[in-house]
């Protein structure tokens, strides 16, 4: 039987590594109202990735200013901003090896008119900024993403039985 090792956040398993990665996934305004909160963390759990913190809020504009940064010079920033902080968004934090590829490929194309069906944003949006949700797309931008809305004391990582029995042998 396959032995499971802990070393400093990465698992090695039958000789093959799979470093243990945080995703932030941020629910916008859209999937709240819609009540596809359920559905979408389902899409998750059954994937295999592990929910290690999660909390309903109403941004603030400083927030979504960190949080959007990246295009704060470009055209569609102010609408951005405004839809973001217009109603409750569900912040969430996910954890698992490649998490970051993992989540970015269940979320699909930005462009909801380019995303695959079965993603996320195939299945439920329609429109670029209502898009339904958003990802980390690498390692830095998920560390400085949670850092503007969790402190680490509400980060609860763990191991689930099931991720040891199944699916990493």
């Amino acid at each position: 039987m396959d032995r499971l090792l802990r070393e400093e956040g990465t698992r090695k398993v039958a000789g093959l590594q799979a470093e243990k990665q945080q995703a932030f996934v941020l629910l916008k305004p859209e999937s709240v109202v819609r009540g596809l909160i359920g559905e979408i963390i389902t899409r998750f759990e059954r994937k295999g990735l592990t929910l290690a913190a999660a909390k309903l809020v109403r941004l603030t504009d400083d927030q979504a200013h960190q949080l959007y940064s990246i295009h704060s010079t470009k055209p569609f920033f102010q609408d951005l901003i405004s839809h973001i902080t217009s109603s409750p968004v569900f912040l969430m934090v996910w954890e698992g090896p490649n998490v970051i590829a993992i989540t970015r490929n269940m979320v699909g194309a930005t462009n909801p008119m380019n995303a695959a069906p079965g993603s996320i944003r195939g299945d439920f949006a329609v429109n670029v900024t209502p898009n339904a949700i958003h990802a980390s797309d690498s390692i830095e931008n998920a560390k400085r993403e949670l850092s503007i809305f969790f402190t680490p004391a509400e980060i609860c990582s763990y191991v689930k039985p099931t991720e040891q029995q199944f699916l990493l042998k």
